[in-house]
């Protein structure tokens, strides 16, 4: 490829980074204020927070990019730009999956540990913000990461809208060259790196929150082979 394709791809790649960017910033505030909303003891909190996740979970993100580049304009007046339809499509659809993380991560917090927060007069943002998000936080980063990685790939969506993205820019230079196999190996390529870079990423902030805690990260179990004990008489027990 010329310098001029390569400097395509480029632009696309920046711009891949900022809508992961900026829709995994929207998709984190949404699964917590959601998947927290959905251990409120208010039932009428719970089921519209149980309500939101389902309709987007249900839904499918490209049809969602379409209702909110094409369907909102004419309803409200207002034109988003292709960047921020991308976002806010991306982000709310994804921060749907995040809130079950969210709500699954706290309720798997010992209940001693809420009972505990009740004996001391804790208040329920405080059982919140001193006692549950600190152990649920490190547990889920490792679902977190996997969603990222999938907001990665879904970012590719935006390319309907005529969106320079990563996707699309290399659909240009492959209608440029005319050279479909080494053009798509090379996006693939750039997909994977970027996703790989994300993993690690991750990784060292699970770490990083679990050692707060004192814990260690999951890992490969160790087998451990022990030799049978015997008795006196020559037989296993």
């Amino acid at each position: 490829m010329t310098s001029g394709l390569w400097e395509l791809v480029l632009e696309g790649v920046w711009v891949t980074i900022q809508l992961l960017v900026l829709s995994a910033l929207l998709a984190t505030a949404v699964s917590f204020t959601v998947g927290v909303a959905r251990t409120h003891r208010l039932t009428f909190v719970r089921f519209l927070a149980g309500l939101y996740t389902e309709v987007f979970r249900g839904t499918s993100a490209l049809v969602m990019i379409f209702w909110v580049f094409f369907v909102l304009p004419p309803a409200f007046g207002w034109q988003l730009v292709p960047l921020w339809a991308g976002t806010l499509a991306l982000g709310l659809t994804y921060g749907a999956y995040g809130s079950e993380i969210v709500r699954g991560a706290l309720a798997a917090v010992d209940p001693a540990q809420r009972e505990g927060g009740i004996a001391l007069s804790f208040t329920p943002w405080q059982r919140m913000k001193l006692i549950l998000l600190p152990q649920a936080v490190p547990e889920m980063i490792p679902p977190f990461s996997n969603l990222l990685i999938e907001l990665l790939k879904g970012t590719a969506l935006v390319s309907i809208m005529g969106m320079g993205d990563l996707a699309f820019s290399g659909n240009l230079v492959r209608l440029a060259l005319q050279e479909s196999a080494e053009i798509y190996t090379y996006i693939l390529l750039i997909y994977f790196v970027i996703a790989f870079a994300l993993t690690r990423l991750m990784r060292g902030l699970e770490k990083k929150l679990k050692a707060g805690v004192g814990k260690a990260p999951v890992s490969e179990p160790d087998v451990e082979l022990k030799r049978p004990e015997t008795t006196n008489v020559g037989g296993a027990v």
